[in-house]
């Protein structure tokens, strides 16, 4: 059941410890048992793209070919493969299938097997004409969404979707999401398509525009005025999301978190929490962590997505410059969202 041409793939890949992002031929790698081969129309750039990128010594080894984000057409299917055909589209997330035994798998919750595969990371990722993944990674993709739309909500998009959504908040409740980029920025339209008063949290005055267009209700420009004690006023947050790559202002934030309120880290740089206890104990608040969804979540992001009005604002460039858009992602210049078309 296949899909010609086989040759003629390109990806871009690192090829040695500190190198570059290089576009090269690649062989399109057929499905085995229990896997499908996509032909990819679209893969987003995430932040952790970056860090896979600067990866010394990769699991899988070199070349190495990030990319966790994508959105393709079905090209060919492996033996057992059943309830998916040619032709049908199809993405692939952060989530890049796991064992189906582990006691994470078994009790519905796949996305903490610890054995949990990631594009980029266990196998080639999806900076590259063709990505071959197990089945059970494939979210379907509804009519209505542009390939270079679906493509980011395989991480950026279920990630901020289910932090929200399974955070206690209801229809109501004052929401706070902290930075305004390529997962803020779909934050905010989810948070206010959810029903919630949503606060979006950024340093310049420059966003607030951006952030109001979004959906937002109220803007705090954190780098005039205390984020924290500015969310207080305004009677506190049931939910704080942060999803700034930095972790410095998370100390900060809990004096706007109401009594009872969580806050939730889906974006970090890894360096530790410094947190008064007694801000927490005192108030019954929270701090958790959350990471991506499984398929099934990634189909229901997109579904409400399309019924809400909830679009990525992506800026798209083809394949052979990745580096380059990889350097406009990282360096933020990016609104909101860079996705490489798999043109060379």
């Amino acid at each position: 059941m296949s899909h010609p041409p086989r040759s003629g793939h390109h990806a871009a890949q690192v090829t040695e410890p500190g190198g570059p992002v290089l576009v090269a031929p690649v062989e399109a790698r057929e499905p085995g048992p229990g896997e499908v081969r996509l032909d990819v129309l679209a893969s987003g750039i995430c932040g952790a793209d970056a860090g896979m990128a600067a990866n010394r010594a990769p699991d899988s080894g070199f070349p190495l070919v990030p990319g966790h984000e994508v959105a393709g057409v079905v090209a060919e299917l492996g033996p057992g493969v059943h309830g998916w055909e040619v032709g049908e589209k199809a993405g692939v997330g952060w989530f890049g299938g796991s064992c189906g035994s582990c006691t994470a798998c078994r009790s519905g919750d796949p996305v903490h097997c610890p054995r949990r595969e990631i594009p980029g990371l266990s196998y080639p990722g999806g900076w590259a004409t063709t990505l071959t993944v197990p089945v059970n990674a494939l979210a379907r993709i509804p009519e209505g969404l542009s390939a270079a739309e679906a493509a980011p909500f395989g991480c950026a998009g279920v990630t901020t979707f289910n932090a929200l959504r399974h955070s206690g908040a209801e229809a109501g409740d004052r929401v706070a999401v902290l930075g305004i980029g390529g997962l803020g920025h779909l934050a905010v339209q989810f948070a206010a398509a959810m029903g919630f008063e949503t606060v979006a949290v950024a340093r310049g005055e420059d966003k607030r525009k951006a952030a109001m267009q979004l959906g937002a209700h109220h803007y705090i420009d954190a780098s005039h005025e205390d984020a924290g004690q500015a969310l207080r006023k305004l009677g506190g947050c049931r939910l704080i999301l942060s999803t700034a790559a930095s972790s410095k202002p998370l100390a900060g934030l809990i004096d706007g978190l109401a009594p009872h309120g969580r806050l939730t880290v889906v974006g970090f740089d890894g360096s530790p929490l410094d947190l008064a206890l007694g801000k927490l104990v005192m108030h019954a608040r929270s701090v958790t962590g959350h990471v991506t969804g499984n398929p099934l979540d990634t189909e229901q992001a997109m579904r409400f997505a399309l019924a809400s009005g909830v679009r990525p604002l992506v800026q798209t460039a083809p394949l052979a410059e990745a580096a380059e858009a990889l350097k406009i992602q990282q360096a933020g210049r990016a609104r909101f969202r860079m996705v490489l078309i798999p043109t060379v």
